[in-house]
């Protein structure tokens, strides 16, 4: 697929797996349009990818505000481009409760703005656009975390993100509009922590390949480790014969 001269949206892009997605879309020749809770922590990439040759945008949001939001949504609107790549990525974790009895419910309702309701609301906004185009791709990420009653707010709101793309993805097969799931693994980022075993570079080309395919087929889960090492094509077929 040729995505050069495309518009991709990619949330949470200011660092980890958001700003390597970034690198890598722009490398491939795709405008960009980049989120953060501020345009000035998304300076240094912007600085970065400008070298490459390719358009830039920053929208500044708060994902735990439905409000934050909608004026966000609207602002891209207004910049009059079509965007064809949604990468839903900005996660937030919840503290870690050693005494896993104790997790508050303040944990899940902010884990679940930011891990499910803000991409489910993103994914509302620009799906119609997408049908209306023929053609779009939405990638959200989520997360294989398990056995961990520590983290049940992070671990609850990413199993509801999944039950929604698996439920919804179905009404976009044999199309060019295709909604998927990656989970990135478990990596050395802010919000994975510094013993995670993967350097975050590991989650390209993984994080991709929900994206590159053109099967028409959707609802799909691609764990980014699996394609580690290689290159994009290569990732691509690996996954066709998966």
């Amino acid at each position: 697929m040729d995505c050069k001269g495309k518009w991709t949206f990619i949330t949470g892009a200011s660092r980890g797996v958001g700003r390597e997605i970034a690198r890598e879309m722009a490398a491939l020749g795709s405008n960009l349009i980049l989120q953060s809770r501020s345009v000035a922590h998304m300076q240094p990439l912007i600085k970065e990818l400008e070298e490459i040759g390719v358009s830039l945008k920053a929208v500044a949001c708060n994902l735990e505000s439905e409000t934050s939001i909608a004026f966000m949504l609207q602002e891209i609107d207004s910049m009059g481009v079509k965007v064809d790549f949604v990468f839903n990525n900005a996660g937030l974790q919840v503290p870690y409760c050693e005494n896993y009895f104790s997790n508050e419910r303040e944990d899940y309702v902010r884990a679940y703005a930011v891990n499910c309701l803000a991409p489910v609301q993103i994914a509302y906004h620009f799906l119609p656009k997408m049908v209306s185009n023929q053609f779009g791709r939405v990638i959200m990420t989520t997360s294989g975390i398990a056995d961990q009653p520590e983290l049940m707010g992070y671990s609850c709101a990413k199993a509801a993100l999944t039950k929604f793309v698996q439920d919804f993805a179905c009404k976009f097969n044999g199309t060019q509009v295709m909604m998927n799931m990656m989970d990135p693994g478990w990596l050395r980022t802010d919000l994975g922590g510094p013993n995670a075993p993967n350097d975050v570079e590991t989650v390209i080309p993984g994080a991709l390949v929900g994206a590159f395919l053109e099967d028409g087929i959707s609802g799909r889960w691609f764990s980014a480790q699996e394609y580690s090492g290689l290159s994009l094509e290569e990732a691509l077929s690996k996954a066709k014969t998966a």
